[in-house]
């Protein structure tokens, strides 16, 4: 399979605050790769910092075997190719439903507004907000205000999706109503990087589940070896925890 993204001894520090160290590992097209972990582990900040929202320290993020901290290519171009789902959805409140899914594509992308409103309502048609196209985030639930920002993501066309706690703001009952739209993604072949609290999903989901604590990847592996028969035991302990719970 080919790799699109390899991370290499990544490291970042906030001040003296060393929250990743030596960072190692890749993600091949079409994979779906969950990362767990408490908080405070460095799920997010590896999430933000693959997607340059955070400048690493130190190391090597590798997209198609180019370093993309090296300076001939483009921040925003990059981005595009790594759509972000954000926890608290960073909706832009003073646009419609369509316009948030068609000004990164206009922007960024340089389409025309009228194929980006085509490719805009394909996405919210996938993910079942194509009758809200004129309402503002203020006028729809936490659930479809994160279905919009799926859609907004993959309007800009990815070859990857990251999603960071996609689900921890939501309520409980809009909880299914997010996963069940990131399960139809993860079966069209979609290449994502899920940090993700929901158990059940990295089981049944992900190709890999990478388990994250103090800064370091403690395990990486099959959902299989993960939940049944994890090899560290930070591991055992983390999932006990959460899993009692």
């Amino acid at each position: 399979m080919e790799t699109i993204i390899e991370i290499r001894h990544l490291q970042k520090f906030f001040g003296k605050n060393e929250v990743l160290k030596d960072i190692n590992f890749s993600v091949s097209r079409g994979e779906v790769v969950c990362i767990i972990g408490a908080s405070g582990s460095g799920k997010s900040t590896l999430l933000r910092c693959l997607n340059l929202l955070e400048l690493p320290t130190s190391g090597e993020i590798l997209y198609h075997g180019q370093n993309i901290l090296e300076q001939n290519i483009s921040n925003a171009v990059y981005r595009a190719k790594m759509g972000m789902v954000f926890q608290q959805f960073n909706l832009f409140n003073n646009l419609s439903v369509l316009e948030n899914c068609t000004v990164g594509q206009i922007k960024v992308l340089k389409r025309s507004a009228e194929e980006s409103r085509k490719t805009a309502m394909e996405y919210l048609e996938l993910v079942g907000m194509a009758q809200f196209i004129n309402a503002r985030p203020h006028q729809i639930s936490g659930g479809q205000k994160q279905r919009v920002a799926i859609a907004r993501a993959l309007s800009m066309e990815p070859e990857a999706l990251l999603f960071d706690e996609p689900t921890s703001a939501l309520d409980p009952e809009m909880v299914g109503e997010v996963l069940k739209v990131m399960k139809n993604l993860a079966r069209s072949g979609l290449t994502m990087l899920v940090v993700t609290h929901e158990m059940a999903f990295a089981r049944d989901v992900a190709h890999r589940v990478v388990f994250m604590d103090g800064g370091v990847i403690v395990e990486d592996d099959t959902p299989d070896v993960i939940f049944d028969h994890p090899n560290n035991e930070r591991t055992r302990v983390f999932l006990k925890r959460i899993l009692d719970d």
